[in-house]
């Protein structure tokens, strides 16, 4: 008896850690969640999630996004910034500054940005560094 009630809290609690911005709606702000997002809408301001980010093909981002991975088939213009892999399909549209841990494009997606890989910029720093300490005339591998 106690423990069916405690499955379907913990299968509510699943369900509503989903967010979904559905087509036809536009929210203009800043929007913070704990959960991962679904958006077929449009947002309008910063957006901040430590979860999965997932654009369809009429959702729209203009703003700032930070979060952890984001699929899209939609458009997005702004700052982004993830801390794991974009994944861009055919459909996609992709504008402005994007820093990133990995990259997953499909042919057909636009993306005209500025993009760091953030493994890159911590190995680039981490061989200047390197460079700057080494005595002159000495090279570094």
């Amino acid at each position: 008896m106690f423990s069916d009630n405690k499955k379907d809290r913990q299968n509510t609690d699943l369900i509503s850690s989903q967010n979904i911005i559905s087509k036809g709606t536009k929210i203009i702000g800043d929007l913070i969640s704990e959960g991962d997002l679904r958006i077929d809408g449009t947002i309008e301001g910063n957006l901040k999630t430590p979860g999965k980010i997932v654009v369809g093909k009429s959702g729209s981002i203009k703003g700032t996004l930070n979060g952890t991975d984001a699929h899209f088939e939609g458009k997005f213009s702004g700052k982004l910034s993830l801390s794991g892999t974009l994944t861009l399909k055919s459909s996609a549209h992709i504008e402005g500054e994007v820093v990133l841990g990995k990259l997953e494009v499909e042919p057909g997606a636009t993306f005209n940005v500025t993009c760091a890989m953030k493994g890159a910029v911590k190995e680039f720093h981490s061989k200047n560094e390197q460079k700057d300490t080494s005595k002159p005339g000495q090279e570094t591998a």
